[in-house]
């Protein structure tokens, strides 16, 4: 069985097939770049409907397959941007009916940690998944995948990226912060704000900025600006860890390319005696095949959809879904 996954909740649009024995034969996809300022969804769905057929045609050569092969459509229903969730979904319908095969719309959020469990070979992970639009701790407990502590405001990847935009760090701005963080010396304070189990990362992001508008060094800054959500991020991370007694860490998402965001979480995972696991860069970002391997779990244990069932879910939450295949 094969089956072909869309991803377009925000700027990536991917396309990856993957067969029912787990194998990803393809995982193609085009990213959208603003030309200034944050993503613009109609702008970013544009993108996406431009670019479908070519992210297409390049996952079937990919995989060496033709349309009639495929068994099985899978799309990203939610959540993320709406204008680029509509776009996806459009693809996936048009395709399910054409072809006439089944058609089911997945979670983004429980697709990143399915990738991983797949490719890396974790088991049960407490997974921290941090990106541009999401930041979740999240662990499979009663028939769920729990979210055990998530930002109250904008995700950790937004905070880099958008202090990188305030302070002309030039795109993409999460890996230059890296960089320039690793000629930090000092440590500048900047607010630490974690509310239980949950985060907050607006006043860190516009005190970054501020303290440098006040003349700090941007890369005493990127250092302190790292080292701050970094910290707040392994802290709840633990937690949950502790809370669960779960053997496993699992690390996703765009943001998991730092090098030292994953070096603080290996490390908290030594102390607790726990593995590490971290998917490759290419299924931790947005992509087509960690859709499409969700998209067969699902349907492996019985989930079906009905074309009408396939409206897009800006806000579904991880929580909201029933894991059957666990």
């Amino acid at each position: 069985m094969l089956c072909l996954g869309i991803e377009g909740t925000a700027h990536t649009f991917g396309v990856g097939i993957v067969s029912s024995k787990g194998e990803v034969v393809a995982n193609a996809s085009k990213t959208y770049v603003p030309e200034r300022g944050g993503i613009h969804p109609r702008e970013a769905a544009r993108f996406h409907a431009a670019n479908a057929r070519t992210v297409l045609d390049e996952a079937l050569r990919e995989a060496d397959v033709s349309l009639d092969e495929i068994d099985l459509v899978a799309f990203s229903q939610g959540p993320g941007l709406g204008p680029a969730l509509r776009t996806a979904a459009t693809a996936a319908r048009a395709l399910a009916v054409w072809l006439d095969i089944p058609i089911l719309g997945v979670n983004h959020c429980i697709a990143h940690v399915e990738i991983g469990r797949l490719t890396e070979g974790a088991r049960d992970p407490v997974t921290l998944y941090v990106s541009g639009g999401n930041t979740q701790v999240i662990a499979f407990d009663a028939g769920r995948y729990r979210v055990f502590g998530e930002t109250l405001d904008i995700p950790v990847g937004n905070c880099l990226d958008v202090f990188a935009r305030e302070v002309g760090i030039p795109h993409p701005g999460g890996p230059n912060v890296e960089r320039l963080a690793r000629d930090g010396k000092h440590y500048i304070p900047l607010p630490y704000v974690v509310k239980g189990m949950d985060l907050s990362f607006s006043g860190l992001m516009t005190e970054a900025v501020r303290k440098h508008r006040a003349g700090a060094d941007l890369r005493d800054l990127c250092f302190s600006l790292q080292e701050t959500a970094f910290a707040a991020l392994v802290e709840v991370t633990e937690r949950a860890v502790a809370h669960t007694e779960k053997k496993e860490v699992m690390l996703t998402g765009g943001v998991a390319a730092n090098k030292r965001l994953k070096e603080m979480l290996r490390l908290m995972a030594s102390e607790h005696k726990s593995k590490f696991f971290a998917p490759p860069m290419k299924l931790s970002v947005d992509n087509g095949a960690m859709i499409s391997w969700a998209g067969i779990l699902a349907y492996k244990h019985g989930v079906r959809h009905r074309l009408e069932e396939t409206v897009v879910k800006q806000r579904w939450r991880t929580d909201e879904v029933d894991v059957v295949w666990r």
